[in-house]
């Protein structure tokens, strides 16, 4: 006997319902402006007969190829075989560093920052480790770290007239890894998030699957 839609997990309904917009989508079944504004329904819904009844019209359901793509996509790059240092250091004094592309994070990063600016990007990172510490030693400057949104955010910073700002989110929490931010700001800023929103992953991701649907279908 199957589950009452009430009684389900709304989060997961949440999910199957954007997965049946994207794939239908991809596949030309409703446009784009359609896609757009049920996903923007989708995602602000308050619970599951709502969800589903964006797309009760919808009959292609995803298949193993879709749910491929999509851990491709919205995993991180994870890989306990890759080599890594065990600490990496990224100064700045009165100037600018970055730390971006796709590069081995190891498992301790120092973040020393006086009167500069510092950017820390994960976003196509490759994780070798299940948890990773930054430290971090700002004052009078500036730290921005961009994270995917499958790792999970830790903070136990100690701020002196200093902010800081958490504004990643994250998607199924449990395959990814853990980024503890630890240390001290003063007079200095910390923020963490992340590059695109959620919405226009899945805008993306959707596009790309479009495009791919086309391609196949112009060699055949």
């Amino acid at each position: 006997m199957s589950v009452k839609v009430e009684d389900r997990p709304i989060e997961q309904v949440r999910e199957q319902v954007i997965d049946q917009l994207i794939y239908n989508y991809s596949h030309g079944i409703i446009s784009v402006d359609a896609f757009e504004r049920r996903l923007d329904k989708a995602m602000d819904a308050s619970n599951n007969e709502a969800l589903l009844a964006l797309v009760e019209d919808l009959t292609l359901n995803t298949d193993q190829q879709y749910k491929a793509e999509k851990q491709s996509q919205f995993t991180p790059h994870y890989s306990a075989q890759q080599n890594s240092d065990d600490d990496f250091t990224l100064r700045s004094i009165l100037g600018s560093n970055e730390r971006s592309g796709q590069w081995v994070v190891p498992k301790n990063i120092y973040l020393s920052n006086f009167m500069g600016s510092v950017v820390l990007d994960f976003t196509d990172a490759i994780f070798a480790h299940q948890n990773v510490t930054i430290h971090v030693n700002c004052i009078f400057g500036s730290d921005e770290i961009y994270v995917p949104e499958h790792v999970n955010v830790v903070s136990k910073m100690f701020c002196i007239l200093s902010s800081l700002e958490n504004k990643s989110v994250s998607l199924n929490k449990r395959q990814g890894p853990t980024i503890h931010i630890e240390g001290r700001a003063v007079l200095g800023s910390v923020e963490v998030k992340i590059k695109r929103t959620i919405k226009e992953k899945f805008i993306s991701f959707a596009n790309e699957l479009k495009t791919q649907l086309g391609a196949g279908n112009n060699r055949q």
